[in-house]
C-alpha cells in the first residue's frame, strides 16, 4: 500500500496546475457538487477539506467565509493552494498528511467534512475504511461529511468520448472484464486507482454511524456529452446544468456520471 501511495503522491506532485484547471474542463461536476453542498454549508462553518487536492473546494469555501482547512497528500498540492489563496485574498490553512491518519495532525471538532480524493486511491477497503473512521472521529455530532467516489462506468464514459480505441489494448482487459462482471475495481488507471460499483456504495458508507441525507451522480447526465455540450450556447449549457441537478439523485441514472457523492449526518 505505501508503494501506491507514492505512486499517486508522485502523479499529483508532478503537474498541480493540470490538477487545479480540471474543474474547468469538466465545470459540471463543480456546479452540481457545490448546488448539492449548498444546501448546509453556511459562513462561518468549519470545514476540513481531506485529499481537497490544490484547494478548489477549500478556496471557493472560505470566499463563502468558511473557516478551511486543507489535507492532502500531496505537498506540491499545498503549497499550490496556499498560493492560490494569497492570489484570491482568501484565508485557508493547509497541512500534507495521509488521511488514513489524520487526527494525528489535525484537531478539534468541524461541522463538515470533504472526503473527495482518498476513496479515488486506497486500492484495499481496510485503509478506505481507516480513511473514513478518522474523519468521522473529526466531525462532530450532527455534522455532515461528503464523501466522493470514481464510479466503475466512469472509465467506459472516458473510453467513449476520449479515446474509443482503448478498448482494444490488452491492458485495459482487466478493467473491462470488471464492468462486465459488475465488480469494482482497484489497479492501474490514470494513476493508482479504486473505481467503485456503485451498488457498492451505501452498503459501505453504513459501516459508519451516519444517516444518509443524499447520494447524487457529480456530473448528473452529462458526463457521456459534455465536450458536445460546453460547445453549446450559454443558454443551452444552463438549461442542461439545470436539468441534470434535477436528476442527479435517480438511482437509475447514476451510471451517467463519472462520480458519486454520498452526503451522510453523523448521528
Amino acid at each position: 500500500m505505501e508503494d501506491c501511495i507514492r505512486i499517486v503522491r508522485e502523479h499529483y506532485d508532478s503537474d498541480v496546475q493540470y490538477e487545479w484547471d480540471r474543474l474547468e474542463r469538466h465545470p459540471f461536476e463543480f456546479a452540481i457538487t457545490t448546488k448539492m453542498m449548498d444546501r448546509y454549508i453556511k459562513p462561518g462553518d468549519r470545514i476540513l477539506d481531506i485529499g481537497g487536492g490544490p484547494g478548489r473546494y477549500s478556496i471557493y469555501y472560505a470566499k463563502n467565509g468558511c473557516d478551511v482547512t486543507l489535507v492532502d497528500i500531496s505537498e506540491e498540492n499545498i503549497k499550490f493552494a496556499l498560493e492560490k489563496s494569497k492570489e484570491t485574498n482568501v484565508n485557508i490553512k493547509a497541512v500534507s498528511g495521509d488521511a488514513r491518519e489524520v487526527s494525528k495532525f489535525i484537531k478539534g471538532e468541524f461541522d463538515h467534512i470533504f472526503v473527495m480524493g482518498p476513496m479515488y486511491h486506497l486500492l484495499e477497503e481496510k485503509d478506505r475504511i481507516k480513511a473514513l473512521s478518522e474523519a468521522m472521529s473529526l466531525l462532530k455530532n450532527g455534522g455532515l461529511i461528503y464523501v466522493s467516489f470514481i464510479l466503475m462506468f466512469a472509465g467506459m464514459i472516458f473510453y467513449m468520448k476520449s479515446t474509443p480505441e482503448m478498448l482494444l489494448l490488452e491492458s485495459e482487459q482487466i478493467f473491462i472484464d470488471s464492468v462486465l462482471r459488475g465488480n469494482s475495481y482497484a489497479g492501474d488507471a490514470f494513476t493508482k486507482a479504486f473505481f467503485i460499483d456503485q451498488k457498492s456504495i451505501i452498503p459501505f458508507m453504513d459501516k459508519f454511524n451516519l444517516e444518509k441525507k443524499h447520494l447524487f451522480g457529480q456530473e448528473g447526465i452529462l458526463a457521456p456529452c459534455e465536450i458536445n455540450l460546453l460547445n453549446q450556447s450559454q443558454e443551452a449549457i444552463d438549461k442542461w446544468t439545470a436539468i441534470a441537478e434535477q436528476l442527479c439523485e435517480r438511482d437509475e441514472l447514476l451510471s451517467y456520471s463519472e462520480h458519486a457523492m454520498y452526503i451522510g449526518k453523523k448521528i
